[in-house]
């Protein structure tokens, strides 16, 4: 009966770390009292310490720096590097050495590996280097895959593999918010939270429109000429703290005009987000294209070009009013009727005729109106017929303005 033959020791060795930055060393301050039993012991003691500073010895603040003592968790966005070592361990040469590195995720596997040339020979006591690098983009479970072949001086062919599995965690939870303006206007609010277990140092957060959008970031304030933003001199997001965001997106003007465009547009665009930990460590996330629910208009879109934020009470006032056919394929014919409400009362002829408005054609419109009641007040009551379908829409809270007494706003 043949025995199998006992497992051949591999000549070759392969070591792989990771390549992480130190952190600095922080020491656990222990003091007490002079009055107390040990009086000043414990305090010299800190003052001794190398890795403490000199006259903030009780602060936990350190000069010293900590090499890594585990692999660490490595987050999504952030540049995964390792060290890969293939060391001949045996007194005798080896030739044709190929070292190959693999990345498997649950969707790809990715070779990183610099070179695929094999080494022709390598002699005893020596070794292969290399160091990888890869922007990890897919968080869960990776394996790396590190594969060494060779051949021996009795020309045997010899492979082995090893696998370093880790996982991929979420460092920032990203929740959006969009609120769709009168004016076509889209704002979005961003609320990011750095999940991680240490400060992040947020360098860029950015909003990428979409090619019918121009965006204005709304984070800094003017002061003083100069522009400030409005999270203060530090830029740092403490652990499970949210900083929110907000842009403004404006269609742009070859595509304004053409309101039937506008109204079914979803994709918004996407946030560019870039930071920094530890010592320096960059790491980016983009997220995907955000979309917004597109806003109902129907057929016909009234909205406000211009109105008073402030109006005298009894006193008329000017609005201009924009009407849209949202409709890509009929022409109305529109009748505008002007109804009275407790508050608000229209100047003017109601029931006129406004003409046809073609498909995704605008027409501008001033309305003169007066309120006879102080305080915030609710412009409604106006009515657009269709006389070709004999279909009326009706428009009310389009606006409000701020009534007060002609006598007030003489004396402020």
């Amino acid at each position: 009966m043949e025995l199998n033959p006992p497992k051949q020791e591999h000549l070759l060795a392969l070591k792989v770390m990771r390549l992480t930055k130190p952190t600095l060393f922080t020491n656990i301050p222990v003091t007490c009292e002079e009055k107390d039993l040990p009086g000043d012991l414990f305090n010299q003691l800190m003052r001794d310490d190398p890795s403490t500073v000199n006259g903030a010895e009780i602060l936990m603040l350190g000069e010293m720096l900590t090499l890594p003592q585990n692999f660490g968790n490595i987050f999504l966005g952030e540049t995964f590097s390792s060290y890969i070592s293939v060391h001949n361990d045996s007194n005798q040469a080896v030739k044709d050495i190929l070292v190959k590195a693999d990345l498997q995720t649950s969707s790809q596997r990715l070779n990183l590996s610099a070179s695929s040339a094999a080494v022709a020979e390598l002699k005893p006591d020596c070794c292969i280097d290399d160091v990888i690098h890869h922007e990890v983009k897919e968080i869960g479970t990776h394996i790396l895959v590190c594969a060494v072949s060779y051949t021996t001086q009795g020309g045997e062919k010899m492979y082995f593999r090893k696998f370093f599995k880790f996982q991929v965690l979420k460092p920032l939870d990203v929740k959006t918010k969009f609120y769709n303006a009168e004016t076509d206007e889209v704002f979005l609010e961003a609320q990011i939270q750095n999940i991680t277990t240490s400060p992040m140092f947020m360098e860029k957060v950015s909003l990428e429109p979409s090619i019918m959008y121009n965006v204005a970031e709304l984070n800094s304030v003017n002061q003083g000429g100069e522009c400030v933003t409005t999270f203060g001199s530090r830029a740092y997001l403490q652990p499970m703290d949210t900083r929110q965001y907000l842009y403004c997106l404006k269609p742009k003007k070859e595509f304004a005009e053409k309101a039937g465009i506008i109204k079914g547009v979803t994709v918004i665009g996407k946030l560019d987000i870039v930071w920094k930990t530890n010592l320096g460590e960059r790491g980016r996330l983009q997220t995907s294209q955000l979309q917004r629910m597109a806003p109902g208009y129907g057929d016909v879109r009234l909205s406000l070009e211009a109105i008073p934020d402030t109006v005298n009470l009894e006193e008329p006032f000017h609005i201009t009013c924009k009407i849209t056919n949202c409709s890509s394929e009929r022409t109305m014919d529109l009748v505008l009727e002007m109804c009275n409400t407790n508050s608000i009362h229209w100047c003017g002829v109601s029931g006129r005729q406004l003409g046809k408005l073609h498909p995704s054609s605008s027409l501008c419109l001033a309305l003169t109106l007066l309120s006879s009641v102080q305080g915030l007040q609710s412009v409604s009551g106006l009515r657009l017929t269709d006389t070709f379908l004999k279909r009326t829409y009706e428009y009310d809270d389009i606006a409000q303005v701020c009534v007060v007494s002609s006598v007030i706003k003489v004396e402020s």
